[in-house]
């Protein structure tokens, strides 16, 4: 049976080169992503800022709606294309979308190189990526073996192609899948597959392929509940982020406790967190939250 540790940990992205958090308060933060930087709503800096002033490329405007919105007002032209940054081995191309973000999370750094070790030594492994967005994750497993891409927007799914053939890992085994991710896990389910790793990023809010609807606080358990039948007891891991929702990590660490029962290994949950950039000239090393995590690992 699976331990939960009570105790939450904090998974910290220290930045790279191509990316910096250089600021943040008062319900923005102020980031650089490679040659430009960006201004974003973020509810979760509530202090101050540390710097007077922040020169952007653009900062997004939030609309009225707390459940989404806005746009983004721009101060200095970058490229509509967009432009090429990298993590470690992986390549992708970052650009301000409609939703606030720039095509990636910096903040799931950490999380690439945690699956990664608990990955170590293996080339043959399955794994599966649920909500998969533009595939920076996907690439970052594919070294280990095959990855099953899965993402219900077309337009993602061909960015994160685009990303793999820009990082020269086209060839790499990895399924690019444009589907509603809890039907294909029950599909999974029916066809009796397993996986050595299955990472799921779901949004509070989404829509399938074909409209479906997406609630988490409503689907999640029962989608926790198939991926569970995906692993055994040699399986290595399963890493689940949830963003935006009033819930404690304690409470999807219980979710995986319940379904993960009769699995060994360990569950450990906490935040998400992105160190300020020259913290130390700043006063000390702040760290900004910005997701809840829970995840079970089974060490060989």
């Amino acid at each position: 049976m699976a331990d939960l540790v009570q105790q939450p940990l904090v998974m910290t992205c220290e930045g790279w080169d191509s990316y910096r958090l250089l600021d943040s308060g008062a319900g923005r933060k102020w980031e650089a992503f490679g040659p430009h930087s960006f201004i974003r709503p973020e509810p979760q800096a509530m202090w101050q800022p540390r710097r007077a002033g922040w020169p952007a490329d653009a900062e997004f405007i939030p609309g009225s709606d707390e459940d989404g919105g806005g746009r983004w007002q721009f101060e200095r032209a970058v490229p509509d294309e967009g432009w090429a940054l990298a993590w470690n081995d992986v390549r992708f191309t970052a650009r301000p979308t409609p939703f606030r973000h720039l095509q990636f999370f910096p903040d799931m750094a950490p999380v690439w190189d945690w699956m990664r070790g608990q990955l170590e030594g293996m080339t043959e492994a399955e794994t599966l990526n649920l909500f998969g967005y533009t595939g920076l994750g996907s690439l970052a497993l594919s070294q280990h073996g095959r990855v099953t891409h899965v993402d219900a927007s077309k337009k993602s799914v061909a960015q994160a192609r685009d990303n793999a053939a820009l990082s020269g890992m086209e060839d790499r085994p990895v399924r690019w899948l444009t589907d509603d991710a809890a039907k294909f896990t029950a599909r999974e389910v029916r066809r009796g597959k397993r996986y050595d790793g299955i990472i799921l990023d779901p949004p509070k809010f989404g829509r399938g392929p074909d409209g479906e609807v997406w609630r988490l606080e409503e689907h999640l358990p029962g989608l926790i509940a198939d991926c569970a039948k995906l692993l055994d007891s040699d399986s290595r891991f399963l890493f689940l982020t949830v963003y935006a929702v009033r819930m404690s990590s304690l409470a999807i660490a219980g979710l995986l406790a319940e379904a993960l029962s009769g699995l060994p290994g360990q569950i450990e949950h906490g935040d998400l967190a992105v160190r300020e950039a020259d913290a130390a000239e700043h006063g000390g090393a702040r760290l900004l939250p910005t997701a809840i995590f829970a995840r079970w690992s089974n060490p060989a």
